[in-house]
């Protein structure tokens, strides 16, 4: 049985490439209006697939609210989040990385989902309802050598997705995770050839997720269909995760 979204208004966040602009589309063609959130407006202006867009720097609290704002006077009506901004940092040990490396990847990938996410909870309380999708990873879960500060900032993700999620309940705001092993997107290019076929190795479908099989997922999650379900993790790992 198939399902559409039109109607639904939704944010969109790292959505100028990759799995954020994989969906974008997918929310699209299921007749979604998209507003698009990325420091790269200039390449989310040339997307047909985008009825908004905003430049917005996911860690910066006044931008976020700007953006917010912005987006609640185009649309009249928001019915959804998808929080995927994020930064993969240096692939190195720990005892290499330097403070202000583990402060990026920190702040775009868990404060930039706490200054999204509390921006638009208003908003869904007042209409009591509302749709949180938060791309997290399967490194939240087990961890990955020669990225522990990624590891360490989506692991604080599903934490707060948890969390926030019962703060929300019994209200019609579900929050839920998407938890992906490495993606076929060009954040390949901050990795290391060794680092890329060690991740792979793990995966026993022997590939790496790719961009449209997490919107196929992200856009289930983020409808009125997944009704049920708040504060979890839906996996898209090839069978790597057990649990």
């Amino acid at each position: 049985m198939g399902f559409e979204l039109k109607g639904q208004n939704f944010v969109v966040t790292g959505a100028a490439r990759g799995i954020g602009l994989a969906i974008s589309r997918r929310l699209t063609e299921l007749g979604a209006k998209i507003s698009g959130w990325d420091l790269d407006q200039s390449s989310m202006s040339k997307e047909s697939t985008f009825s908004h867009c905003v430049k917005v720097d996911v860690t910066d609290e006044n931008s976020v609210v700007s953006a917010s704002e912005e987006t609640l006077q185009h649309f009249g009506v928001l019915h959804g989040l998808i929080a995927n901004a994020g930064v993969n940092g240096p692939t190195k040990p720990v005892w290499e990385y330097r403070l202000e490396e583990w402060e990026r990847v920190i702040s775009v990938d868990l404060t930039g989902v706490f200054l999204t996410t509390r921006a638009v909870l208003n908003h869904f309380k007042d209409q009591e309802y509302g749709r949180i999708v938060i791309v997290a990873s399967v490194a939240g879960k087990e961890g990955n050598p020669g990225a522990a500060p990624y590891g360490a900032a989506k692991a604080g993700v599903i934490g707060y997705a948890k969390g926030l999620a019962r703060e929300l309940l019994p209200s019609r705001i579900t929050v839920n995770c998407l938890a992906p092993a490495i993606t076929e997107t060009e954040l390949l290019e901050e990795m290391t050839e060794a680092y890329i076929e060690d991740k792979k190795s793990r995966i026993p479908m022997g590939r790496f997720c790719t961009p449209e099989e997490i919107a196929d997922m992200a856009a289930w999650v983020a409808s009125p269909r997944c009704s049920f379900t708040t504060g979890q993790v839906f996996d898209l790992t090839g069978g790597r995760a057990t649990y």
